[in-house]
Parts: C-alpha cells; sequence; structure tokens
C-alpha cells in the first residue's frame, strides 16, 4: 500500500513538473560562458555557468508560454561584461513587456566595494530585493591605469615602441609616467559613454529623473535602509521571504526551473530535421592567434584560433543548409596575420551567403579586424570596440642585465638576425625596419576599414588612429551597423534570407563523436576546427617581453586595463 502510495506521488509530481506553472531562474553568481565548450578543459571550468545564449533563447520562448509565470534572477558579485549585462537587461526588459512578473534578487550590490554595473541589470527587473545587511554600491564607473616606467627605469629595463597613432595606447604603461591627452581623451569619453546610458537605463526602470540619478550616484555608496529609503530598491528581504512570494504568486503548483535547462528542454521537444534550413553560429572567443584555438591547461583565457574560425566558417559556408552565419566575436585581439586570415574567410563566406557579425563585451584592435568584412555588424552599446591601430617593439634590458652582473654576447649571420633580442636595443636601420612594419599594418587596416564599411580613407583614419571607442560611439560613427545583442542578430539573418522567427541556429562545426575521435582528413574537412589544448597560452610562459608586459600574441590586441571597475 505505501509503495503503491509512494509511486502515485511520484507520478503526480512528475505531471506536475509537466504541466504546472514555471517560475524561471537565473543563478548569475558564478558569471555566464559565451559560448559552447571548445575543449574538455573549458567544458570542466564552465561546468556550473550558464551559457549566455541558452539564457537569451530561453527568455524569448518563455514570452509566450503560458506555463512560465515569472522569473527571478539572483544576482551576484562576479563581474559580467558590459555588453553581457546589456543582453540580459534587453531579455528581461522584452520577457517583462509579456506582462509577466520579473525579480531580481541580491545579497549585496557590492560589499564595501562598487556595485554600479551589477544594480544597472537589476533595474530592467520589475522589482529589485536585497538583503537587509546588503549595501547598494552605486558609485559610478572608473577606468585605471598604473605607470611603470618609473620603476623599470630604477631596475634598468627601457623600451623601444611604436605605435599608430596617439589612441593606440596599450604600451604607455612602460613608456609613460601619466597619461598623455589622447589616452585620457578617449578613456573619458568612454566612461561618459557608458554613464550616459547606465543613467538612462537606470532612470527608466526606478521612474526616476536622470538628473536625480545622477545626484544619488555622488552620494551613494548607499546602505539597505538609504537604498529602499531613495527608492533604488523595492523591499529589503532574505532569499527565502523573496523565493517564497514569487513561488505564490506565480500559483500552488508552481516550481523552480534554470532558465538554461529551460531552453535545453524546449529545444529537444522542438528537434529540427537534420537538413532544415538554419542559422549558422560561430564562436570567436579570446585572444586571436595563429594555428587552433583552445587554451593552456595551466590557466589564463581561451584563444581565437584563426584555423579553427577559418574551418568553421568554411563548413558553414559550403552546407548548403545553412542560409546565414552569424558569426559572435568576443575579443581583444592579438595576431595581425592571425585576424586577416579570419577576414579573409568571412569575406569568402559573405560572397555566398550573409554574415551578421554580433560583438560581445569587447571587439577591439584584432577582434574589430576579423567583424569588418560582414555584411552588419551588431554591438551593445557598452561594447568596447574600434581600436583600429597597432604598436610594435620590445624591452631593452641591457642595463638591468650589467647592473645584475650578467653579460650578454651574441652570434649571428646576418646584419638584423638579433633585432628582436631584448638585451639590445634597436640599431637606427632596424628601427626604420620597425616602423615600416607598423605603417604597412596601419594602412592595410585602415584601408580594409574603409572598403569593408564604405568610408572614405581619410575618415576611416580618423575613426582610427587606435581609438577604442564603445558600441555607442562605434554606432554613430558608422563603425557598428545596429545596437543590439546575439539574438537581435539572429533575428536579422533569419529576416535577411526570410526564414521564420523560430529557425533553427546550429553550432558551427557540427561534427558526431566519431568525426571528433577519427581526426581530420585534411585542412578542409570540418573536424579541423577543433580546439586544442595550448601549452603557449598562457602569457607569462610564452615569452620574456609578454612576461614584461608586451603581450606575445600580436600587436593587435586591446590592452587589459580596459577594464571598467
Amino acid at each position: 500500500m505505501d509503495a503503491g502510495k509512494a509511486i502515485f506521488e511520484t507520478v503526480d509530481k512528475l505531471r506536475q513538473r509537466r504541466t504546472g506553472p514555471l517560475v524561471l531562474e537565473l543563478d548569475l553568481t558564478e558569471g555566464l560562458t559565451e559560448g559552447p565548450p571548445t575543449d574538455p578543459l573549458a567544458a570542466v571550468l564552465s561546468m556550473r555557468k550558464p551559457r549566455l545564449a541558452d539564457v537569451l533563447s530561453g527568455l524569448r520562448r518563455a514570452r509566450q508560454d503560458p506555463r512560465v509565470k515569472a522569473l527571478i534572477v539572483r544576482i551576484g558579485g562576479n563581474p559580467l561584461g558590459l555588453a553581457t549585462v546589456h543582453e540580459l537587461r534587453q531579455a528581461v526588459i522584452r520577457f517583462r513587456a509579456s506582462g509577466k512578473l520579473t525579480v531580481a534578487f541580491a545579497e549585496t550590490f557590492g560589499e564595501f566595494g562598487g556595485g554600479t554595473v551589477p544594480y544597472y541589470l537589476a533595474t530592467a527587473f520589475e522589482r529589485v530585493c536585497l538583503q537587509p545587511s546588503g549595501d547598494v554600491g552605486l558609485t559610478g564607473l572608473a577606468m585605471e591605469q598604473h605607470f611603470l616606467k618609473g620603476a623599470l627605469t630604477k631596475l634598468g629595463v627601457g623600451y623601444e615602441v611604436g605605435q599608430r597613432h596617439e589612441y593606440k595606447t596599450a604600451a604607455n604603461m612602460f613608456t609613460q609616467d601619466r597619461m598623455t591627452e589622447p589616452h585620457r581623451e578617449s578613456m573619458s569619453r568612454i566612461l561618459e559613454s557608458v554613464t550616459e546610458t547606465f543613467v538612462a537605463g537606470i532612470a527608466d526602470g526606478r521612474r526616476l529623473d536622470p538628473g536625480k540619478v545622477r545626484e544619488l550616484i555622488d552620494r551613494g555608496p548607499f546602505s539597505s535602509a538609504e537604498a529602499h529609503e531613495a527608492g533604488l530598491v523595492d523591499q529589503l528581504a532574505y532569499r527565502d521571504e523573496v523565493y517564497e512570494e514569487v513561488k505564490r504568486a506565480a500559483g500552488p503548483e508552481a516550481h523552480l526551473l534554470y532558465v538554461a535547462r529551460y531552453a535545453k528542454a524546449a529545444a529537444v521537444r522542438k528537434l529540427s530535421h537534420p537538413m532544415a534550413d538554419s542559422i549558422a553560429l560561430v564562436h570567436g572567443t579570446g585572444v586571436i592567434r595563429t594555428g587552433r584555438s583552445g587554451r593552456s591547461p595551466l590557466g589564463g583565457s581561451g584563444a581565437m584560433g584563426s584555423d579553427t574560425i577559418s574551418a568553421a566558417l568554411r563548413a558553414a559556408r559550403r552546407d548548403d543548409h545553412v542560409k546565414a552565419v552569424v558569426f559572435r566575436v568576443d575579443s581583444p585581439g592579438g595576431s595581425y596575420v592571425a585576424s586577416d586570415t579570419v577576414w579573409r574567410e568571412v569575406t569568402l563566406t559573405r560572397k555566398v551567403k550573409p554574415v551578421i557579425v554580433s560583438m560581445g563585451d569587447v571587439a577591439a584592435s584584432g577582434g574589430y579586424f576579423v567583424s569588418m568584412g560582414a555584411d552588419v555588424i551588431v554591438a551593445q552599446p557598452g561594447t568596447l570596440t574600434g581600436s583600429i591601430g597597432v604598436y610594435g617593439g620590445k624591452p631593452v634590458l641591457s642595463e638591468m642585465l650589467e647592473k645584475i652582473g650578467i653579460n650578454s654576447e651574441m652570434v649571428s649571420e646576418g646584419a638584423n638576425a638579433g633585432m628582436f633580442s631584448p638585451s639590445r636595443g634597436f640599431s637606427p636601420e632596424q628601427w626604420a625596419r620597425v616602423n615600416a612594419w607598423l605603417d604597412r599594418i596601419y594602412d592595410d587596416f585602415v584601408g580594409k576599414v574603409a572598403q569593408s564599411r564604405d568610408l572614405t580613407r581619410e575618415r576611416a583614419h580618423e575613426l582610427a588612429r587606435g581609438r577604442v571607442w564603445t558600441g555607442a560611439d562605434a554606432h554613430a560613427g558608422g563603425l557598428v551597423d545596429e545596437l543590439g545583442g546575439l539574438e537581435d542578430a539572429l533575428a536579422l539573418a533569419r529576416k535577411r534570407v526570410r526564414l521564420s522567427e523560430d529557425a533553427p541556429v546550429r553550432v558551427y562545426p557540427r561534427m558526431n563523436p566519431l568525426e571528433r575521435l577519427r581526426g581530420p582528413d585534411s585542412s578542409e574537412d570540418k573536424s579541423a576546427a577543433l580546439a586544442r589544448l595550448r601549452l603557449d597560452a598562457w602569457g607569462p610562459f610564452a615569452r620574456l617581453s609578454a612576461e614584461l608586459g608586451l603581450p606575445a600574441v600580436g600587436p593587435l590586441i586591446l590592452p587589459a586595463w580596459y577594464v571598467i571597475r
């Protein structure tokens, strides 16, 4: 009797889960992953993190699902990029427009620290709930740059670096002791642009005057009681209280389900025919290098390998069932040669079918290079892009080596055989070759920007000069076509080729387990796009110059200190 009752209760619970009301849940305390894992290590590292594309597609489906009654998101301290925050905010606003309840809960928006970015995300929700012991670190935005020239001079380390042009400031931390005027101008405008977007969003979400929002920013941070009194949060409550209220509002049989799980379950229920017309989604994430994508087992971020991305674009281009390609780019740049290789594949693909680029948090320098050949570029207002320029050079360690009693001698054949050795400076002839190299790369970059973006060379140079732009300013200047996120890019791709709004999206390259195991037959085989573990993907062990600050990954890269805190 008891066994029968238990079976009945289990069946009843399963029925309720299939038919009962849903409260979708998203936990951002561990952050998000941009794309699918490219290798086993990436799969392990991202195991507990939801994928951005799954969250976006899940929220899009849920808008039309009568079972879904509410969305509750736990916002934590793990930093999210500005473009990712815009993506999520946009998705929440659209979900909220369907009439469903949206609630943001945070234990704190910054614990004795800034919390402006996570709070900005929370203001997209109908209700913002804060733990009574929490704070709202609405303090504004800042970017900080350290200059090492003085310390390096004391150590006997010098730098011989050329740049194209005055806004290409990646090496300034080694060659300057303070911000140059172009450096300060560029960083100040980035903060102004992002602040304008944040103030407008917070004012709209909290039904406040923009002037009042700026006043509150200057008064922050706020205790929970102060934030509640100022109208920045709606309720002071603990997690159990907030979740219980939301579930009660959704109905007596409501249960929680993570958005990513919901999206995957919905995708399984709606499996399309493998031969159905579709949109290909290619992810290009990380520093751009020649070879295959991957990461180091020692740590560090992943790399966007030109071989991997090129093979994926070729596979999508040759698949008759793929009608358009969305290339998702989230990269600070890297190798000029690798960037040019990917650019070529983008332009070849564009001749066959539309290519839409969706920019993530960063698509600058080489990240812009690989993007500019697309039919349409879509970026978020907070995306960091542009940085159309180049720099190159080396550290010179001769004085430091002399100080510590190390003598360096070289035997070589060829006048310039040792020109890249850090133990001596460039000769005048070698420096002339370095500058000729920088001029050639810059001219090629600007020329391709002008050609791809239908600009005069003079206008392209004006927008270039190494300057980093926000997506909002890049859109105003013509470097970006539309403001929006991944879902907008996918919708645009479907519309371009007259596919239905729910036409399938398939990540490329698509391979079955056997294809992954057997390896490629040739460089034209789609399994050539497989990523790998890269022992050289962790900068500090790649080269001495990288160890001292000059990245070994290439001359087209956005400096790591372009981080808004």
